[in-house]
């Protein structure tokens, strides 16, 4: 229960911050080139379309953690990708990696407590 709280809280926390601002006054420095370029408009609207995913995200943790934990992974696998083409931040990298795992963690066990469907047994 804890992990699907963080991991719904989180996601909210940090895309909403995308906007107002209060974690760092400058987003786009965790931006690299390669991502910026494949994205439309500029840093700035790539961080605030990158915060409507993380609200999203949070919202299908808390929806149907199973699926959330995967869809929280591959963002911070995207994250992390993100940030060891900048450079410079692979101490936040190797945090992500931890979250990651925490996901992947939550989604594992959402799997694993998930009620069994009665039409998938085998008679």
């Amino acid at each position: 229960m804890l992990l699907r709280i963080a991991f719904t809280v989180a996601p909210i926390l940090f895309g909403i911050d995308k906007f107002a601002e209060v974690l760092t006054n400058d987003w786009t420095r965790y931006l690299s080139s390669e991502f910026n370029d494949i994205l439309p408009g500029s840093a700035a609207d790539a961080m605030h379309i990158v915060g409507v995913v993380e609200i999203a995200a949070g919202v299908v943790v808390a929806v149907s953690p199973r699926f959330g934990g995967l869809l929280v992974a591959g963002w911070l696998a995207g994250i992390i990708v993100n940030l060891l083409l900048v450079g410079g931040y692979g101490d936040i990298a190797l945090r992500d990696f931890g979250l990651l795992l925490g996901a992947l963690a939550l989604s594992l066990l959402a799997s694993a407590h998930a009620p069994q469907d009665k039409f998938a047994q085998s008679p």
